[in-house]
């Protein structure tokens, strides 16, 4: 084992610089050998279901320059075997040794709903103006966050950072190796209710972001429409506001279906014709532009920027398919989402509109409940067709069309043969709705 590069613990700033002068050589880390290039840097994390330490050896003989283990191997010999105490924290510990490098502007998003949006319009309005890194995709757990930390470049300007978490005290640890000097809190609704101990519980977690900023001196986003959010600011010296009646960015909605078209009155005189569906994404486009004025991007920028933003990865896209208009929307649900989601999907001319909603995941106690509160919704509402997939909706009552996988409903969808028919196909990410396309 002597031939193993050992650090006894990650507190010591010596073995973080000795990690860090590796990092720097090979500054490309993977955690999954089938993704491996030559010359990455691997950590062996462990999961539930699985060991990196299995995986070390393979990774080297991949072309990993060096692997970091936390489990002796049966190569002991091997000096490209650097063994750590635990190697998720010893990652976690990089990305904030290289996070301390840097002076530029880290801003923080999280929130309950359009956290990945938001985070997508403000890099790209960033970008015109900034070398901009942020998270890709969404990334933004206790793995995806010290990763994307860790890829942001020596010549960074701005860094966008998005956190999720679906307990108390996770967005706090994202903070004690991101050190976001700015941060926004998209809203709190009824996401991972399960985790986070009900809706109360649910701020007291996203707002961990604003402890910190308050704590350190950072500058908040706020978002004035939501009187919890200023509540919850309270005390944060340093903000910056945009709503839709008062702040530094005023902005109303002037249309929502298909697409939202948003009228900035103050901070920016402009209209900006987004391919974002639904107004739930006016406070979205606002933030993205109050972020952009700040940090002084030109304001023909901003609008380009954001008009030129399509969305993907089943995120409110608009897709046409067979003559027929699909609002694809499976990413993800909660009861929050869901709701203005139809709601939205409720002010579409059309006649001919159907609704294929996949079940909502940890809601905990509160699931059965939210679930017929949406059948609820829908009842108010008329429609060609309602079909509902899987989670808890099979213990409501409800008369419309029911199946427990999307795959089941693809079968429905298929003998259909819609044409000319608005569609809105959502719910949780483990629903798969995008099956049924």
């Amino acid at each position: 084992m002597a031939a193993i590069l050992y650090f006894v613990t990650l507190i010591d700033s010596m073995t973080i610089k000795q990690l860090y002068q590796i990092y720097l050589q090979h500054p490309s880390i993977q955690t999954d050998t089938r993704k491996l290039k030559q010359g990455d840097l691997f950590f062996a994390l462990k999961g539930p279901n699985f060991n990196g330490n299995l995986f070390a050896e393979n990774a080297l003989e991949l072309g990993a320059a060096y692997a970091v283990i936390d489990e002796p191997v049966a190569d002991n010999n091997n000096e490209r075997l650097i063994l750590v105490e635990d190697a998720l924290t010893a990652l976690q510990a990089l990305a904030k040794y290289h996070r301390q490098q840097f002076t530029i502007p880290f801003v923080a998003i999280t929130g309950s709903n359009g956290k990945t949006t938001t985070k997508e319009l403000v890099s790209t309005v960033l970008a015109t103006h900034y070398i901009t890194y942020t998270t890709k995709g969404n990334l933004n757990n206790h793995i995806g966050v010290p990763l994307t930390i860790l890829s942001i470049g020596k010549d960074a300007e701005m860094a966008v950072i998005e956190m999720g978490a679906n307990h108390q005290k996770e967005i706090a640890s994202y903070c004690a190796y991101t050190l976001p000097n700015y941060g926004l809190i998209t809203n709190c609704g009824k996401a991972h209710l399960e985790g986070f101990g009900g809706v109360e519980g649910v701020k007291k977690g996203k707002g961990e972001l604003y402890d910190f900023l308050k704590k350190n001196d950072g500058l908040a986003f706020i978002f004035n429409g939501y009187d919890y959010l200023l509540d919850m600011s309270k005390g944060i010296a340093n903000r910056y506001t945009y709503s839709t009646t008062f702040g530094d960015i005023i902005g109303t909605t002037l249309q929502s279906e298909p697409y939202l078209r948003v009228a900035i009155t103050k901070g920016l005189q402009a209209v900006i014709e987004t391919q974002l569906v639904g107004d739930y994404n006016l406070p979205n486009v606002l933030g993205a532009v109050a972020i952009g004025k700040y940090f002084n991007v030109p304001d023909e920028k901003i609008v380009v920027a954001i008009e030129n933003y399509t969305p993907s990865n089943s995120r409110s896209q608009m897709i046409e398919r067979d003559g027929n208009h699909i609002i694809l929307d499976a990413y993800n649900a909660n009861p929050t989402s869901m709701k203005a989601a139809i709601e939205n999907f409720a002010k579409f001319p059309s006649i001919n509109k159907v609704l294929m909603l996949g079940g909502m995941m940890e809601l905990g106690e509160e699931s059965i409940a939210e679930h017929a509160a949406i059948v609820a919704l829908i009842k108010r509402h008329n429609w060609a067709n309602v079909v509902l997939v899987g989670g808890d909706f099979n213990k409501t009552e409800h008369p419309f069309v029911y199946f427990n996988t999307a795959l089941e409903a693809k079968k429905w969808f298929t003998e259909k043969a819609f044409t000319n028919t608005y569609l809105l196909i959502k719910g949780s990410r483990s629903m798969a709705m995008e099956k049924i396309l």
